[in-house]
């Protein structure tokens, strides 16, 4: 048997069980409510690992290996900013935010949790939320388009169109028809083969360079001794400032990414967030010491086979593809696929929710029959796609590029506003609305000025303190939404007898 068919076997096997899971999981959904939040019905572990997959995406086995094999252990404080910014996710929104979405309307999606909260009667927070979702996810889910493109040119020596439209494709169908429950379920076996193929493969290539300190010698001696610092290897400049603080930056999007947050919102109770917490974090931190690792043990790797790698965002592909058994590399190959396909699911989700749940809504009364919606959550499912397909035909950024621009665009724009509505009693519409279309702006604006500072830090802030001056010149007191932040702080420390999803 050839090396290929071994290779074409193992993913064939993958794509099968994906689509299993998600005929299962279609078997489950029976409303709106199950295809777009499985009913609140998550358990801890499920939702743990489905955010850790949705989150990472191509750029945990793709772009962040590349980056710290074309740089150097400076790109690492991605991955530092990024654990410090998920472990303060789950334990300060992720518990408050479970509750206080059943308290406020049982609310199913981000942006219909603000207008109740809020009280927002002009419908406008509602529209621009829904708004910065399809806008920004348009772009991450291309990111995801484009890393299945050029996987298939690396991995295959195949045609990069045609590797986008097949991943886009598989990704689709157990999307379109599994709902939240299909990407979650699908999440947890991507979740478990990315951390695995993690640890696989920078042990085998460190075995077969020599050793540990073959390895660290050949780093030096092929890329210079800057790659081992954290600092670059050179003298402390504005320059090295600038660049780790942008780097730290990356934590603060955790708190306004849907696609993530979700998952809070689907757990059975609040009090399972801390459970959640303990192994998402886990899964997280080593998985990104594994992409660091097989970005550097990638340099004596490459040096030692002789091997030009053209593309860095390729070197786990490359690694895996000539270090094991054809088989195993297909399931390396697969694990790959799996934090590509892992996000484009969860985010084909939230941009269905945003169509229906968030525009539609506004401007046409509910359909009289529930299963109308979860049509419709499907057919703005495949509308998605298929604008995130077109984009990604010839695209004009690196998949680490594009997914920094989404996640700053996300983190800008509900970063503050989630943080606000769920810790400050006093936050108005009118200064979500204002701190919501501040931060989106100031990314696209930021982004542009080419300062080198990462531009989700200056639009964070800048919509923090818009959102804090303009509440306070709007206030008004209203006794219902007291009232609802108190009992969501009932709830977090006595947990109703039945819950939303749970069964009586």
């Amino acid at each position: 048997m050839s090396d290929q068919i071994f290779l074409y076997l193992a993913l064939g096997l993958y794509f099968a069980a994906m689509l299993l899971i998600g005929y299962l999981a279609y078997r489950r959904t029976d409303d709106h409510e199950d295809y777009m939040l499985g009913g609140r019905n998550l358990p801890p572990w499920v939702a743990a690992l489905s955010a850790g997959a949705s989150d990472m995406s191509g750029w945990l086995v793709m772009g962040l290996p590349g980056a710290i094999f074309l740089t150097g252990l400076i790109e690492a404080w991605i991955a530092i900013g990024l654990t410090i910014g998920a472990y303060l996710n789950w334990l300060l929104v992720a518990p408050r935010l479970r509750a206080y979405t059943e308290v406020s309307r049982n609310s199913i999606t981000v942006p219909s949790f603000f207008e109740n909260r809020l009280r927002d009667s002009t419908r406008l927070l509602r529209i621009l939320s829904g708004l910065v979702v399809l806008v920004f996810f348009t772009f991450y889910i291309s990111s995801g388009m484009v890393a299945g493109g050029v996987f298939f040119e690396s991995s295959f020596n195949g045609d990069y169109l045609v590797g986008m439209l097949l991943v886009g494709g598989i990704t689709l169908l157990y999307t379109l028809f599994g709902g939240f429950l299909g990407a979650s379920f699908t999440d947890v076996v991507q979740g478990l083969m990315m951390v695995i193929a993690l640890i696989v493969v920078p042990i085998s290539a460190v075995i077969a360079v020599g050793g540990i300190d073959e390895t660290t010698s050949l780093i030096a001696e092929n890329a210079g001794s800057g790659h081992l610092s954290m600092l670059g290897g050179a003298a402390v400049t504005g320059g090295t400032v600038i660049a780790i603080i942008s780097a730290l930056a990356w934590g603060l999007g955790y708190f306004g990414q849907p696609h993530i947050i979700v998952r809070f919102m689907a757990l059975r109770s609040p009090q399972e967030a801390k459970s959640a917490r303990r192994i998402g974090i886990s899964w997280m931190i080593v998985s990104l010491c594994g992409a660091i690792l097989s970005g550097l043990v990638g340099i004596a790797y490459m040096a030692s086979q002789g091997i030009d790698l053209s593309n860095p965002e390729t070197v786990v592909l490359v690694m895996s593809q000539t270090l094991l058994h054809p088989f195993i590399a297909g399931l390396i190959l697969a694990a790959v696929l799996a934090a590509i396909m892992s996000t484009i699911s969860s985010q084909l989700i939230v941009c269905s929710s945003a169509l229906v749940e968030d525009l539609y809504k506004v401007f046409r009364k509910q359909p009289p029959n529930p299963k109308s919606l979860v049509l419709m959550g499907r057919l703005a499912v495949l509308a998605v796609a298929i604008i995130a397909i077109v984009l990604a035909i010839t695209p004009n950024d690196t998949i680490l590029g594009l997914v920094a621009f989404a996640w700053a665009g996300f983190g800008a724009a509900f970063g503050p506003i989630i943080l606000l509505s769920l810790f400050w009693r006093k936050l108005t519409n009118w200064g979500a609305l204002a701190g919501m279309f501040v931060g989106a702006a100031t990314v696209f604006i930021w982004s542009s000025l080419g300062t080198g500072l990462y531009e989700l830090l200056p639009a964070f802030v800048l919509a923090l303190i818009v959102a804090v001056v303009v509440s306070l010149a709007t206030y008004r007191h209203n006794e219902e939404i007291q009232r609802e932040f108190t009992d969501t702080g009932t709830l977090l420390t006595v947990p109703r007898p039945h819950a939303v999803g749970d069964t009586p």
